[in-house]
């Protein structure tokens, strides 16, 4: 999963730290080759086939993400120094960070000409949070008041009301949010793209307006062959700062990183998102000023399919067993040799450069001790019949380090373990989504928005739109609304660093590694910057003549 497209930013204390890993720019994407610019030049981009319907609140997945940064704009984005910045908002305010007032920019138009209105806004959230919409965000719109009346969470359960009640239309340009309780830190929430506005051709057929969009971003739609690609063209009358500098982008669909990589070698392809496990000892001879190598805001993680038998039956796992699995992983090594020190060992489940990210949050829980691994398991209970899978999709490059980490757990604690292999990322999110995994399965999860609490609460409050593994502790979920409502947004971000810090009691996921950017560009194009999120900022990039 993805979030804001150039949330590129750190903030308080650690900006001196970490701006220079950080931030969204690439030096390199500015030194490799200037040369004069075609402005109408089209250019392509590596991206997978997206899950679903390309429908804002629908999408959580980097592929379909990625679409969607291009065709629409959000209220809010994040600049370099940690501060909210305006986009399609003129501003966003709070006295008491329960009543939220929203003023737009006027003039903005969506990408058939009708005008972007605060009812564009209120009407495309209300529809997302109704249950009778199947919306996979919709959990997303929860703070707002009224939302369980809305989005019933009994089964089977249909809604009580026909709209959220604490959105009202003030003016054509002007809105308000009324919260359910405080939270500090909901502007920053705005950048994520499931509230993006709707225009009023999107009900007439929600169905169609997902395989053609129209939004409000630098990029209008074009065409999706379905499997093959999908074509962004820049559209002309966008009225954001981030106008594209290119005439579009073609988005291809390539079934394994290695492909892609050849592609981009022989110019077939121009932008690179990552590169596989197999050529990272290569790609930066092979691509010299070329070749990416930084640090974006997301962790993988090993996670728990919480409802499978093994965990649940005859009682529920202990944390211990997971605690011990987890020092059965040698991060350091496999992330040396098999990543290519391409990965960085994760201390906890906040990534970098995040608000509230604190080094060593998990202790000792992240540190390679075989015996203390065998111990924990044992005083745990053991793992069940003393074997575990962990489900991958083999379209991303993920088969050599998920075989190590297996052998790794293996020799150090004699527990089997083998991998599960999904063909793509669309088979291996279907089968999370649809309670199929049989143990563990590969996560990873990019900033929505940089603040620690996103890496918390939208991954292990019960009913989370990113909770697919089942993880429900009321304890836990006391403590999150605990943060949720503090006084201020410094000390909710404190108390998400103490929540943190517990989450070695609970063990909803296992901690692997903290990712970075290892991809590369072709000689036809310049000026190529990756955000926090990882992905290339596709309106920034440069065709050269």
């Amino acid at each position: 999963m993805r979030g804001a497209k150039s949330a590129k930013w750190v903030a308080g204390a650690i900006v001196v730290a970490l701006a220079a890993t950080a931030c969204g720019g690439n030096d390199k994407g500015d030194a490799a080759g200037k040369g004069e610019v075609d402005p109408n030049g089209i250019y392509s981009v590596e991206v997978g086939e997206p899950e679903k319907l390309l429908q804002p609140a629908d999408t959580m997945e980097s592929n379909g993400s990625i679409v969607m940064s291009g065709l629409f704009s959000q209220l809010v984005d994040y600049d370099a120094d940690g501060q909210l910045t305006m986009v399609n908002a003129e501003s966003v305010e709070s006295k008491d960070s329960k009543l939220w007032t929203v003023k737009l920019k006027p003039g903005w138009t969506f990408h058939d000409g009708t005008k972007v209105t605060a009812e564009s806004y209120v009407k495309a959230w209300n529809w997302a949070a109704n249950i009778n919409n199947k919306q996979g965000n919709a959990s997303w719109f929860a703070d707002i008041k009224g939302f369980d009346a809305l989005h019933p969470e009994a089964e089977g359960a249909k809604p009580t009301a026909e709209a959220l009640e604490g959105l009202k239309v003030v003016d054509e340009n002007t809105f308000t949010i009324e919260l359910g309780n405080a939270v500090p830190y909901f502007a920053y929430k705005l950048g994520y793209e499931v509230f993006s506005p709707l225009p009023e051709s999107f009900y007439k057929d929600p169905k169609a307006a997902g395989e053609k969009p129209v939004g409000n971003g630098p990029y209008k739609f074009k065409s999706w062959e379905h499997k093959k690609q999908i074509e962004l063209t820049r559209f002309d009358d966008y009225k954001g700062e981030n106008k594209a500098k290119n005439g579009g982008v073609i988005l291809k669909n390539y079934s394994t990183l290695e492909t892609a990589y050849e592609d981009l070698k022989s110019g077939n392809v121009d932008v690179l998102r990552q590169i596989g496990p197999k050529d990272l000892p290569v790609y930066r001879n092979d691509l010299g000023d070329r070749a990416v190598d930084q640090a974006y805001s997301a962790i993988q993680t090993l996670a728990i399919a919480f409802y499978a038998d093994q965990w649940k039956t005859p009682k529920p796992v202990d944390p211990k067993v997971l605690q011990g699995l987890s020092m059965a992983i040698d991060r350091d090594t496999i992330t040396k040799t098999v990543l290519q020190g391409t990965r960085e060992p994760a201390t906890g489940w906040v990534a970098k450069g995040v608000l509230g990210y604190t080094p060593n949050a998990t202790g000792d829980v992240t540190k390679y001790n075989p015996a203390k691994a065998k111990e924990l398991i044992t005083a745990g209970g053991g793992v069940p019949n003393n074997e575990i899978s962990i489900q991958f999709n083999s379209d991303g490059g993920h088969k050599e380090w998920v075989d190590a980490v297996c052998n790794s757990i293996t020799q150090a604690t004699g527990v089997k373990c083998t991998g599960d292999a999904k063909p793509d990322f669309q088979a291996d999110l279907q089968a999370r989504k649809s309670k199929q995994v049989k143990s563990i399965y590969r996560s990873g999860w990019v900033l929505d928005y940089p603040v620690n609490a996103n890496f918390i609460s939208d991954l292990f409050r019960t009913g989370a739109g990113g909770n697919q593994g089942g993880f429900s502790n009321p304890d836990l979920d006391a403590k999150i609304a605990a943060a949720d409502t503090a006084a201020s947004l410094d000390e909710s971000v404190k108390a998400y660093q103490a929540v943190e810090k517990d989450l070695v009691n609970y063990m909803p996921s296992i901690p692997l590694w903290y990712y970075k950017v290892n991809a590369g560009f072709s000689e036809k194009v310049q000026n190529v910057k990756y955000a926090q999120d990882g992905d290339p900022i596709l309106e920034g990039v440069e065709v050269k003549k």
